[in-house]
């Protein structure tokens, strides 16, 4: 089938009274147990369901009950429909859990704070929230303000860090404001990694290398002979 079936039950109950079709048929085009329909039959199921006629609706044809009632084994093939509605999106703000609704203001807060050239629209998009709402935890009006605390949308679970960097990007664009990563979250290639280590290796191997070089030159100054002149002189003093 192209499309579910509209009101299969109503369906099932205009073709048990309208027409010679089996059981089997009926529940298979109705996406129904057999039993049930049956039981529609007998009238212990959708007593108080009026049957709807498929052929008006378009979703059946005279010739295709026909084809049924003539063959038991036959599977009645909805009719395809003549105008092909597009599925409307919804547009809206978006969907927060009950549970963490009273965390939206916090959020805000913390939004409003740390990323001021995030726009309204913007905002709402993140958090799910209202501009309204936006504007009272920014001017410090909303209701519970004295026990508004600034938490990060993201550890809340109101959006991901993907789409708040997304969203921050944008905003610092349109703002003008350049975009300056620090290095400490940037992540390197292996190619990139692998180089910076080598030379991190050299310039430690070279620095190292200097100083055991220092210390050979000034083992090397203090020569026997400097040595025992000191002891000498040392001694010297110490019988005066």
């Amino acid at each position: 089938m192209s499309q579910p079936l509209l009101m299969p039950k109503a369906t099932a109950v205009w073709l048990v009274d309208n027409t010679a079709l089996s059981f089997d048929q009926i529940a298979a085009f109705c996406t129904l147990h057999p039993l049930e329909v049956q039981g529609i039959a007998d009238g212990d199921v959708a007593s108080g369901i009026m049957g709807v006629n498929p052929i008006q609706n378009g979703q059946l044809t005279k010739e295709e009950i026909e084809k049924g009632e003539a063959d038991p084994n036959y599977r009645l093939k909805l009719s395809d429909p003549k105008v092909r509605v597009a599925a409307v999106k919804r547009k809206g703000p978006r969907y927060t859990p009950i549970s963490r609704r009273n965390e939206r203001p916090n959020a805000i807060k913390w939004l409003v704070r740390n990323h001021p050239e995030l726009k309204d629209a913007q905002i709402m998009r993140l958090v799910g929230t209202t501009k309204s709402t936006i504007e009272s935890v920014r001017e410090n009006s909303h209701w519970n303000a004295a026990n508004l605390t600034a938490m990060d949308p993201v550890t809340l679970g109101l959006c991901s860090q993907i789409e708040l960097d997304l969203e921050v990007k944008r905003a610092s664009k349109d703002a003008g404001i350049p975009n300056e990563v620090s290095e400490g979250t940037t992540l390197l290639t292996a190619e990139e990694a692998l180089a910076r280590a080598t030379a991190r290796q050299e310039e430690y191997g070279s620095a190292e290398g200097e100083g055991e070089g220092r210390r050979t030159q000034a083992h090397e100054d203090l020569d026997a002979d400097s040595v025992f002149s000191k002891l000498k002189s040392l001694k010297t003093d110490a019988d005066e």
